[in-house]
C-alpha cells in the first residue's frame, strides 16, 4: 500500500519562479486521530498538498514538474476502503487508523468539511485519499451532476490528491487505483485527461497481467460501464479473467456485477452461456440472501440475456420479490414487473403485495412505474379494483404530467378488462379533456388502442371518431409499421360497428369499405374446446340430433358465433344449414376461464362487447360461463342444465 505524506516541498514553474511552501504546519496526524502512535513501519509517500495559483496551473492539464519522493508497496497487495475486512499485511494499530478515519469521514455531508479534514492530516495511504474522493463524489453529485464544480474542481486539497494520482498511478494498490477511478467517473472528471488516462492505463495494465481479485474486476467493470457503456472493449478482458475465478466464493454483490457486466456484452448466440449457467445455478443458491436492489438487477438481467431455461431461478427471485414491494425504488419495480411479465410469472402473494402497496404509494410514484403495474395486471388480467380505483384517482389528478404513451398504459386496461371505477365519470371527462389538448401528440395507434378500449366499457369517443376515419389518419396509420395489419382494421370496424349500432345520433365520417374487415380475428386461444365439446355433447342428449345445431358460426356481422340455433315463428328448433323461415336466431357463448379475469367472473372487455353487439344484431344470446358447467358431472346434468338456460319455459322439435 502506498502512503501520502506531508512535507515541505517546493513548486517550480516557469511562471512562478518563488517556492511556496505548504498550506500550513500540520501538527495532526492519522495517528492522533486515533488517540494512537504513528506505527514505526509506515512507509511514507511524499503526496503533497499542492498549492495552485490560478486557473491556469489546474492540475488535469498541468505539465509543470513537482520534486517527489515516492516509496511504495507491491500493487496487488490489498488496501482497505470504507470498512473493507479481508486481509491486510498492515498493523492492527494501523488498521485501526483506518477504520476511525472513514468513521469520521463518513460523517461529513460537505466537500468543504471534507477537505478541512484532509488538510488536518499529515500521512495518508492511497485508500484513504480515494475514500475521501469517494465520500465528496457522494455529497456533491446528484442526478444533475457536480452541485458545486468550482468549489470541488479548483480546490487545492482537491487539485493536490489528483495530481499525485496522475504521476503515481503505478505505485497506487489496486485498491486505491480503483476506487480514486470510481469517484473520479463520478465527479465527471475529463476521460481524455491525463489523469484519467493513466488510471485507465495502469487498471489496463495489471488486468492484463491477472493482478485483480474478483471484487476488483468488479470495481473495474462497473467503473468501465459507466465511463464508457457497452462499447468498452476492456469489459470482454474482464469476463473473461472472471471465467476463471470460482464462482461459489463470489459475494451477491460480485454476482450482481457480473450479470450486469454479461447483459451488455453478450450479444449473439451462446456466447458466455457456460458462465451463466454456472452463475445462475450459484445464484439460485443465495436468492434469500439478495436485497431489493440486487433481486431488481438479477431479474432484469435475466430478461436481458434471455435465460428461458433458468425458471427454477426466475420462480425464485419472483417469490423472493413479493416481501420486498414496499421496498422497491420505481425503477426496481418495473424491473420486477417486467420479468414477471417476460417470463409468464404470477404470483397471487405478488398481486395481494401489490394491493396493499400501491393505493398507499400511488401519489409519490413516477407515473411510468404505475403504467407499468397497469401492464403487468392487463396482460396477467389482473382485475385488481384497488389498484385501478387509485390509478383512476391518480390519472384524474396528475393526467396533465401524463406522456401519451402513460396516459394510454393507464386507460386501456380498463376497457381491456372491462371494469369501470367509481371515479368512472371525472375519469373519462378528464381524459376527454387530456385527447383535445394533446389529440395530434399521440402516435397514431397508440390513439386507436386507446378509443377502442373505451367502447369496449360503453365510453363512446363520438367527438374524436371523424379524425379517426379522416383520409388523413388511416394514411398516417398506414404509413408506421406495421401499417394496416388484421389487429388495426379490426379495431377500426369494431369502432365502427360500436357507433352504428350504439351511437345511431353519430353523423359523422363512415369508415370505408376497404378499411373493413370481413370477419373479427378471434384467438383460437380463446375457445375453451374442451368446455366447447362438453356443450356440444350436452345439446346432442337435449335436441338428440347434430343437424340442430351449429359450432364456430361465421356470421354477416363480423362476428363468430359458438354455437347457433335456430327457431321458427312457433318456437321449433330447426336443423342449422336451413336459411328460410328463421325466426329467431340463439347464440350460446361457450365462455371459458380464458375469457374471463383471472380468478373473477368478471367477463373481459372483447367479449362483453361481442355479446352486447350480438344482442343489438338480433341475436338471443346466452351466456355458457365455465363456473357453471364444470361442476356438471354428465351428460343428462348438462342437458338438464342447457333446458334451463336456453328453453326456460319448454322446447319442441321440428320432427
Amino acid at each position: 500500500m502506498a502512503l501520502i505524506s506531508r512535507k515541505s516541498f517546493q513548486f517550480y514553474s516557469s511562471s512562478t519562479p518563488a517556492s511556496r511552501s505548504i498550506l500550513m504546519t500540520l501538527s495532526k496526524t492519522l495517528s492522533y486521530i486515533s488517540g494512537q502512535r504513528k506505527p514505526q513501519n509506515c512507509s511514507p509517500i511524499a503526496m503533497r498538498i499542492l498549492y495552485f495559483k490560478d486557473k491556469s496551473q489546474y492540475v488535469f492539464c498541468r505539465k509543470k514538474h513537482v520534486q517527489l519522493r515516492i516509496q511504495s508497496l507491491p500493487v496487488n497487495e490489498s488496501g482497505h476502503l470504507c470498512g473493507d475486512t479481508g486481509s491486510s499485511p498492515k498493523s492492527e494499530n494501523e488498521w485501526m487508523d483506518e477504520q476511525l478515519f472513514f468513521k469520521k469521514l463518513n460523517s461529513f455531508y460537505t466537500s468543504e468539511e471534507i477537505f478541512d479534514f484532509l488538510s488536518s492530516l499529515e500521512v495518508m495511504s492511497d485508500t484513504i485519499a480515494s475514500g475521501a474522493l469517494q465520500r465528496i463524489s457522494e455529497v456533491e453529485v446528484d442526478d444533475n451532476g457536480l452541485k458545486n464544480p468550482e468549489g470541488v474542481l479548483e480546490n487545492k486539497v482537491f487539485r493536490a490528491l489528483c495530481f499525485q494520482f496522475e504521476t503515481e498511478s503505478s505505485k497506487l494498490s489496486n485498491t486505491g487505483l480503483l476506487s480514486a477511478l470510481q469517484a473520479l467517473i463520478k465527479l465527471r472528471i475529463d476521460p481524455q485527461s491525463t489523469l484519467m488516462a493513466n488510471l485507465l492505463s495502469e487498471a489496463e495494465e495489471r488486468l492484463g497481467k491477472g493482478q485483480f481479485t474478483v471484487k476488483n474486476l468488479c470495481a473495474l467493470g462497473e467503473s468501465l460501464l459507466e465511463l464508457e457503456g457497452p462499447s468498452c472493449v476492456m469489459l470482454e478482458q474482464i469476463v473473461n479473467r472472471l471465467q476463471e475465478k470460482d464462482i461459489e466464493k463470489w459475494s451477491p454483490s460480485e454476482i450482481v456485477m457480473v450479470y450486469k457486466m454479461l447483459q451488455v456484452i453478450v450479444r449473439e448466440g451462446e456466447q458466455y452461456q457456460d458462465l451463466l449457467n454456472r452463475l445462475n445455478s450459484v445464484t439460485l443458491t443465495i436468492v434469500s440472501q439478495l436485497s431489493p436492489k440486487f433481486t431488481s438487477v438479477i431479474l432484469n438481467s435475466l430478461v436481458v440475456l434471455h435465460q428461458t431455461q433458468a425458471i427454477p431461478l426466475v420462480t425464485a427471485l419472483c417469490k423472493h420479490s413479493v416481501k420486498h414491494v414496499p421496498c422497491f425504488t420505481g425503477v426496481e419495480l418495473v424491473n420486477i414487473l417486467e420479468a414477471f411479465l417476460y417470463f409468464g410469472h404470477r404470483e397471487q402473494i405478488f398481486t395481494e403485495a401489490l394491493e396493499t402497496h400501491v393505493p398507499k404509494s400511488i401519489f409519490t410514484m413516477h407515473p411510468e412505474t404505475v403504467s407499468k403495474v397497469m401492464q403487468y395486471c392487463c396482460q396477467k388480467m389482473i382485475l385488481s379494483k384497488p389498484i385501478f380505483d387509485a390509478a383512476a384517482a391518480d390519472f384524474i389528478s396528475n393526467a396533465d404530467r401524463f406522456t401519451t404513451d402513460q396516459i394510454a398504459e393507464y386507460i386501456i386496461p380498463f376497457g381491456t378488462l372491462n371494469y369501470l371505477p367509481p371515479s368512472a365519470a371525472s375519469l373519462f371527462r378528464k381524459l376527454e379533456n387530456v385527447l383535445h389538448t394533446h389529440f395530434n401528440h399521440f402516435h397514431p395507434r397508440t390513439l386507436l388502442n386507446l378509443l377502442h378500449s373505451c367502447v369496449l366499457i360503453q365510453r363512446y369517443p363520438v367527438n374524436f371518431l371523424p379524425k379517426i376515419f379522416s383520409p388523413y389518419f388511416l394514411q398516417r396509420l398506414q404509413a408506421q409499421p406495421p401499417g394496416l395489419d388484421s389487429i388495426v382494421t379490426s379495431q377500426l370496424t369494431q369502432l365502427f360497428l360500436t357507433v352504428t349500432l350504439e351511437c345511431p345520433f353519430y353523423e359523422g365520417p363512415k369508415l370505408l369499405p376497404k378499411y373493413q374487415v370481413k370477419a373479427f380475428l378471434t384467438p383460437r386461444s380463446s375457445l375453451d374446446f374442451y368446455l366447447l365439446k362438453r356443450v356440444k355433447t350436452g345439446l346432442l342428449y337435449l335436441l338428440k340430433k347434430r343437424i340442430y345445431f351449429a359450432s364456430e358460426v361465421s356470421t354477416p356481422y363480423f362476428y363468430a358465433v359458438d354455437i347457433e340455433i335456430k327457431l321458427d315463428e312457433e318456437g321449433f328448433v330447426l336443423p342449422a344449414a336451413q336459411c328460410e323461415e328463421v325466426h329467431r336466431r340463439i347464440a350460446l357463448c361457450v365462455d371459458g376461464r380464458n375469457r374471463f379475469c383471472i380468478n373473477s367472473h368478471n367477463l373481459l372487455g372483447e367479449e362483453a362487447i361481442k355479446q352486447r353487439h350480438l344482442c343489438l344484431l338480433g341475436y338471443e344470446v346466452v351466456q355458457i360461463p365455465f363456473f357453471e358447467v364444470e361442476s356438471l358431472q354428465n351428460c343428462r346434468k348438462i342437458a338438464e342444465y342447457l333446458h334451463k338456460k336456453i328453453f326456460p319455459h319448454t322446447y319442441r322439435l321440428d320432427c
